[in-house]
């Protein structure tokens, strides 16, 4: 498939991205998106899905970055839509199913950080969205899945329950940055990783200075990292805020002229 488009799914406990990648792994058009539904079982995710991507361009292979532990193509854990319900869904055969077209499944943070990554050295992504997600890359190449989002960071809370949109609405935007700039620290001290990567929805509202080894990145790398997934020795385009080949424009679902 040496000029494959790539159809990359973003999945968030907030919403549903889509778009499509031409063969260099840019988007041919800028990212559809959708508020995701609850509640939110197997089914009515993947009607979801069908319903988003209609609009799109042709598409040759199925990317979908999903915000839970998955593993050999099913779902294992989905915090943010039910665990008991989710548990061994086979979302790759599903889609499989109503695309006829190949499809690959990685957790959302670890498709972000596939196209966000320099490559070198311990490179940690941590994605501030609903909850909390994070990717390790060792030299470029991606590390065995950790669900920290549900690891216990501070008097019990876990990440999720401690950085995630509900805490931030709480207890405003002052100490939440505090809160952030707390847990960076703790998993500094975990990983001593040489640089950390963040995204997702509420990074916008990071208010701290960065140290040398922070970067803030774009949430269109949870998109282009679908790419990565069927290329991975190759990078992903530096140039995300680049005018896409289509003079419509996409959003919630709908295009916009």
């Amino acid at each position: 498939m040496q000029r494959a488009r790539t159809l990359a799914i973003d999945v968030g406990g907030t919403g549903l991205k889509a778009s499509v990648l031409d063969a260099r792994g840019r988007m041919i058009v800028d990212r559809l998106w959708v508020n995701t539904p609850y509640p939110c079982p197997p089914k009515v995710l993947v009607k979801a899905i069908v319903d988003l991507v209609k609009p799109l361009p042709a598409f040759d292979r199925v990317s979908v970055g999903f915000p839970g532990y998955v593993r050999n193509d099913k779902v294992i854990t989905a915090p943010h839509f039910g665990n008991d319900i989710w548990h061994g869904f086979d979302l790759v055969k599903a889609l499989k199913a109503k695309f006829g077209k190949p499809v690959r499944l990685l957790n959302d943070a670890d498709m972000q950080g596939l196209a966000a990554i320099e490559g070198k050295g311990l490179e940690l992504v941590v994605t501030l969205g609903t909850g909390v997600g994070t990717a390790l890359f060792r030299d470029g190449e991606l590390m065995p899945h950790l669900e920290l989002a549900h690891h216990p960071v501070h008097k019990g809370k876990d990440y999720n329950a401690y950085l995630g949109k509900r805490a931030l609405k709480k207890i405003g935007k002052k100490k939440w940055n505090c809160r952030v700039q707390r847990a960076i620290k703790i998993l500094h001290a975990l990983f001593h990783f040489d640089k950390i990567f963040i995204g997702g929805g509420n990074a916008r509202n990071i208010t701290f200075k960065l140290d040398a080894n922070m970067k803030l990145i774009s949430n269109q790398d949870g998109i282009l990292g679908g790419f990565m997934l069927w290329e991975p020795t190759r990078k992903a385009p530096l140039d995300v805020s680049r005018k896409v080949n289509s003079r419509k424009r996409m959003r919630r679902g709908r295009f916009r002229t």
